[in-house]
């Protein structure tokens, strides 16, 4: 027997020597390069944001960067205070995670536990539609439909404001949350909800009490990827919110956030080599900080929180 075992093994190796094509020795290489190239292009960027980054802080002091609120680069006196551009983002960011979070989540929970097959073969279609709209298009539905209307209720609403901007980027994310979300619910085995139900609970509790804990981990990365979605956002923010940096916590008036501003300087308001063009690298390494501790915090949380079945 051990024999026969023996001679079996033999020929699995024999024919897979001979197996042994050209193809499979070089689509390991091929496929090692394509992965290296996706690593060197990360490195360059940051190399590239860094040496930029440092190149500015030689002219402007990092404490003035860091702990005052003007941001002034085209003024006679000129001022370099982050903390503008930062809350900016954030107001942007905060309305459009407060729009986005229930109406996504809700979208999911319909999606995952009460549609029909007919209601969800609609509606899922319909979201990526959604998500694959030009975020230049939100931009103008934000400037010139969503904005007249909020300025008809709220007459005291500049054309240029927090609210238009936070609100569409909220709509622009709810498909990131929405997916993502009902894809987590959807891996809770079945057979829990079968438990929950046999011991008498009703639908409602199932899905607050059952799926919606079972599911945390993959709804709370779906909901840090977008914010993160949110603090980069660009076009809309450039089109509607304004190009006026300010500090203050209102939401009616123009504001700037960081992607705003490096627009603004891209499209040729700064001469190459000043302190100007040198400062959109230092706030587009402050966005790429944003950004990298938001995707590690959704990876901490799925690995904190994962459960396995």
């Amino acid at each position: 027997m051990a024999t026969q075992s023996t001679s079996v093994r033999e020929k699995i190796a024999k024919h897979a020597n001979n197996n042994n094509s050209k193809s499979d020795k070089i689509v390991p290489i091929v496929l090692a390069i394509i992965a290296l190239i996706s690593i060197l292009t990360t490195i360059g960027i940051v190399i590239t944001l860094l040496t930029e980054t440092i190149t500015f802080f030689t002219r402007v002091p990092l404490t003035e960067f860091l702990f005052t609120k003007d941001w002034q680069p085209f003024s006679s006196d000129p001022k370099y205070g982050i903390w503008a551009l930062i809350i900016g983002t954030l107001k942007i960011t905060v309305i459009a995670t407060i729009v986005a979070v229930p109406v996504g989540l809700g979208a999911a929970i319909y999606l995952s536990e009460y549609a029909s097959e007919r209601a969800r073969k609609i509606i899922k279609p319909i979201l990526e539609i959604l998500s694959g709209i030009p975020t230049i298009v939100f931009g103008f539905f934000a400037l010139t439909f969503v904005t007249p209307y909020l300025r008809a209720v709220f007459p005291s609403l500049d054309s240029f404001n927090s609210i238009s901007p936070g609100l569409v980027v909220g709509i622009m994310i709810i498909p990131l949350i929405s997916s993502m979300s009902e894809e987590a619910m959807s891996a809770v085995p079945e057979k829990i909800r079968e438990g929950a139900l046999g011991l008498g609970a009703t639908k409602f509790e199932v899905v607050t009490r059952v799926v919606l804990p079972a599911a945390t981990s993959g709804i709370m990365a779906s909901i840090v990827l977008a914010i993160s979605r949110a603090i980069g956002e660009t076009m809309i923010v450039s089109l509607a919110a304004g190009s006026s940096p300010t500090a203050s916590l209102d939401l009616t008036g123009s504001i700037q956030t960081m992607t705003g501003y490096i627009v603004q300087v891209a499209t040729g308001d700064a001469t190459f080599g000043s302190t100007v063009y040198y400062s959109i690298y230092a706030v587009g390494f402050t966005l790429f900080l944003f950004t990298l501790v938001m995707n590690i915090i959704s990876q901490w949380i799925t690995k904190r929180f994962r459960e396995e079945y």
